[in-house]
């Protein structure tokens, strides 16, 4: 089976999410930026809220199968599986990164 190797900060923003939410935090630029489901959180503190809340209501899984470059951002498509309606559902997540850190990210479907 083929491993994605995936740039360090993104593989531990991956491994982050799942239950460590101050390794989670330490992904993140002060101002970074995540949209996800038609809500923008900003700064470090609101995206730490956001994937508190996200881990309990959903309580996914996101397993990442692909990435590319594309105009500055990597992007990374996922398999997410959880508590939500359709799941599971592939997910793309689009990250821009500043000084080895997560400036931006954008999860669309």
């Amino acid at each position: 089976m083929n491993t994605l190797t995936l740039p360090e900060p993104i593989a531990a923003y991956f491994a982050a999410a799942q239950n460590n939410t101050e390794a989670f935090a330490h992904c993140f630029t002060t101002q970074a930026v995540v949209k996800d489901d038609g809500h923008t959180h900003t700064g470090v503190d609101a995206i730490k809220a956001w994937q508190d809340a996200a881990s309990v209501q959903y309580n996914a899984t996101t397993t990442p199968f692909a990435l590319e470059r594309e105009d500055g951002f990597q992007v990374v498509r996922t398999h997410v599986a959880g508590n939500f309606p359709g799941s599971p559902v592939d997910l793309t997540y689009r990250f821009l990164m500043e000084r080895c850190l997560i400036a931006s990210l954008e999860i669309t479907a």
